[in-house]
């Protein structure tokens, strides 16, 4: 087991030091401060995430079928 400190932010998590591996790897991440995680259906814009996508030519749940394989 290798411990890296790393900083999260919008979704990213950078590490302070790369780590190569041969094979993707499984991880743990612990928060070391209190995570505010109080969202609510205002916090989504659905006509924001429509644009986002507008490009996207893919199935959504095919995605998440193969996700979940």
């Amino acid at each position: 087991m290798t411990t890296v400190a790393g900083t999260y932010f919008n979704g990213r998590l950078k590490l302070e030091k790369p780590i190569k591996t041969e094979k993707p790897v499984k991880v743990s991440v612990t928060f070391e401060e209190e995570v505010k995680n109080n969202l609510q259906v205002s916090d989504f814009s659905f006509l924001e995430v429509q644009e986002i996508l507008k490009d996207y030519n893919g199935s959504f749940s095919d995605e998440v079928v193969k996700e979940r394989r």
